[in-house]
């Protein structure tokens, strides 16, 4: 019963501090793009083109590249 006075004001404060650091965590704006990452992970973007934009001139580096990949 005694463990019952210490726990309670411990909860309540880790619970005021979440409660804080999800208040911080919105004003500095993390929820505002919510679709945005999981667009961005759609993409392919591992490799940049030439600058010609013409992919098929891109050097093959050995041990790098899968063997069925052209």
């Amino acid at each position: 019963m005694e463990v019952i006075y210490t726990l309670i004001p411990g909860m309540i404060f880790f619970g005021l501090l979440f409660v804080g650091v999800l208040i911080w965590a919105i004003k500095r704006g993390q929820y505002e793009d919510m679709e945005g990452d999981g667009n961005r992970i759609l993409m392919d973007e591992d490799e940049p083109e030439d600058q010609d934009g013409d992919p098929s001139h891109r050097k093959k580096r050995p041990g790098l590249n899968y063997p069925d990949a052209d």
